[in-house]
């Protein structure tokens, strides 16, 4: 899933990672290998975040799953893919907009 920047902060808000900025030269490389989505990059790796089929309590909600995890959790430098695992962390991306 492609996100615009509310929900993209939205769900930094709720999910302890960084975006891959779209213009960053390695998205290129991603959207071949992974197809088109807001890459985000945290303690375990790679990660996108896929919307869920039902919508709970009127708002819509999506899953993040994993891609890749790092070689080396302490330098962080390299990735080793894998296939996608959906984990437990849903995320709320109906924004609390100020008024």
């Amino acid at each position: 899933m492609k996100m615009n920047s509310a929900q993209i902060e939205q769900t930094l808000q709720q999910f302890q990672a960084e975006a891959v900025p779209a213009g960053h030269p390695v998205v290129s490389q991603l959207e071949r290998l992974f197809g088109e989505h807001t890459y985000f990059l945290d303690d375990k790796g790679l990660n996108i975040v896929e919307p869920v089929d039902e919508d709970q309590d009127g708002g819509r909600q999506a899953v993040v799953v994993n891609l890749a995890d790092w070689n080396d959790k302490r330098v962080k430098n390299s990735l080793e893919p894998h296939p996608p695992e959906v984990t437990n962390l849903v995320i709320n991306l109906e924004a609390d907009l100020p008024h």
